[in-house]
């Protein structure tokens, strides 16, 4: 028996490293933004590249609607959405909640911009934010610009972060035009 268990345990150690070792690394600023495809939250499609040139886009994955920490997010965003919009920025958030969790949340606290159901984790996976074992995305923010390239990442836990980093990186982007 345990001259079985053993090879077994050890295959599927490797099969595990193997699996965590060839995973794509979540994109940094200067690579370009993978071109990912979803629904949004009336149910429409809605396809990166067409957004992409024509404005910038603040990307934000969240784990969860109607939490703490993502409503809070969401708001801030909210907010701040005129000077978004001012700037050429379109906000999109992400996250593994259905369409109608979205347009549930968007009713509920009035959210000027599109949120993505990602319930099969394709649009996380592209982006390498997906939760280890929970079908929720990590807290990141990707601007990126109007070439298509990532100007920015924000990752950390802290929505308040991501607000004032988006904010900043956003006037770089406008000082250098």
């Amino acid at each position: 028996m345990k001259t079985i268990l053993l090879p077994a345990l050890l295959a599927v150690a490797g099969i595990v490293f193997f699996a965590a070792t060839t995973r794509a690394a979540v994109p940094k600023a200067g690579d370009t933004a993978p071109l990912i495809t979803g629904q949004d939250q009336d149910g429409k499609p809605f396809n990166l590249a067409d957004h992409v040139g024509k404005k910038i886009v603040l990307l934000y994955f969240y784990p969860k609607d109607f939490t703490g920490g993502c409503t809070k997010e969401a708001c801030s965003f909210r907010d701040g959405f005129e000077d978004f919009a001012t700037n050429n920025v379109e906000i999109v958030g992400v996250s593994f909640d259905s369409a109608d969790s979205h347009l549930q949340f968007i009713t509920k606290y009035k959210l000027p911009f599109t949120l993505l159901a990602d319930t099969d984790g394709k649009i996380a996976a592209a982006y390498d934010v997906k939760m280890p074992v929970l079908n929720m995305a990590k807290r990141v923010s990707f601007l990126i610009g109007l070439d298509g390239k990532i100007v920015h990442v924000t990752n950390t836990g802290n929505p308040d972060v991501h607000l004032a980093e988006m904010k900043a990186a956003i006037a770089g982007l406008q000082t250098k035009q």
